[in-house]
C-alpha cells in the first residue's frame, strides 16, 4: 500500500469476475458454491475502490452468452443476483456506493428487474462511489442497440450524419455519462475481453491474473493499482 500513490488513481476500473466454477470444482462443490463466494470478492473490491477513491467500478456478473450454461446454475445465479443486489443495498447506502445497472434489463424477468429497480432507488443519492453491474449485457448487443436507435433517429430527422462522432456514439452506450475504464482486470488466468465494454475499453490497461475470483480480495486489488501506476498511457502519442 505504500508503494501507490495516491494522487494516480484510475478514476474507473473495470473487472471481469472470472474463475468462480473451477474455485468451486477444485473443492469437489458445485459451481454455484464459487458464485456464492463471489459475492464476498465484490464487497472486498467495493471496499478497496472507495478507499483509493475510485469513482467508478464496473463489474460484469451476468453475460447474454450466460444464457447458455445449464438451466440450474443460470436460475441460481439470478436468485442469488436479486438476494446479493437487494441484501447489499442498505450496507452501501450506509457507505456512500451508489448501484447502478447495464445491460439488456428488459430481457430479464420481472422479480429480477424489480430487484433492479429498488436497489437502485434505495441508493440514488449516494456519490463516493457508482458500483456498475453489467447483467445480461454484452458489448455486441449494445453496440447494436446503439446503431439501431441511431439510424431511428436519422431516419426520423433527428440526427444528422455530420454529428456522428465518437463522443455522440458514447451518448447512446449503456454507459453514457461514465468515463471509458482506466483499468480492466480480468481473474482466473484468462486472458480475453469476452465482449465486455468493447467500445469503452479502447484505451484502457489491461490486468491479468491468475488468482480465482472467490480469493480476489483488497490486497490482490491493490496490485492492480501498483500495476497499472507502472504503465505509460500515452494514447497513441510519443512519451516526452
Amino acid at each position: 500500500m505504500n508503494s501507490i500513490n495516491p494522487q494516480r488513481i484510475p478514476r474507473h476500473v473495470a473487472i471481469i469476475m472470472d474463475g468462480n466454477g473451477r474455485w468451486a470444482e477444485q473443492r469437489g462443490m458445485e459451481r454455484v458454491y464459487g458464485h456464492v463466494h463471489g459475492v464476498e470478492s465484490v464487497r472486498k473490491s467495493v471496499k478497496a475502490a472507495a478507499r483509493w477513491g475510485v469513482e467508478y467500478l464496473t463489474i460484469y456478473a451476468f453475460s447474454t452468452e450466460n444464457w447458455g450454461r445449464p438451466t440450474e446454475e443460470v436460475n441460481a445465479l439470478m436468485e442469488l443476483f436479486c438476494e446479493s443486489s437487494l441484501g447489499e443495498a442498505p450496507a452501501l447506502q450506509r457507505a456512500g456506493v451508489r448501484m447502478r445497472f447495464i445491460g439488456n434489463l428488459a430481457g430479464l424477468s420481472p422479480r429480477v428487474q424489480d430487484a433492479i429497480r429498488r436497489s437502485e432507488q434505495m441508493t440514488a443519492d449516494n456519490t463516493k462511489l457508482t458500483l456498475q453491474i453489467a447483467v445480461n449485457y454484452s458489448s455486441r448487443w449494445e453496440i447494436t442497440d446503439m446503431v439501431r436507435r441511431m439510424a431511428e433517429e436519422a431516419k426520423n430527422g433527428r440526427l444528422s450524419p455530420d454529428e456522428i462522432t465518437p463522443d455522440k456514439i458514447s451518448d447512446y452506450l449503456t454507459t453514457a455519462g461514465v468515463p471509458d475504464p482506466d483499468l480492466l482486470i480480468r481473474t482466473s488466468g484468462e486472458h480475453r475481453l469476452s465482449n465486455f465494454l468493447l467500445w469503452q475499453l479502447s484505451y484502457s490497461e489491461l490486468y491479468f491474473t491468475d488468482i480465482f475470483w472467490p480469493d480476489f480480495d483488497e490486497k490482490a486489488f491493490d496490485l492492480a493499482i501498483m500495476d497499472f501506476q507502472n504503465r505509460q498511457r500515452r494514447y497513441g502519442l510519443l512519451t516526452k
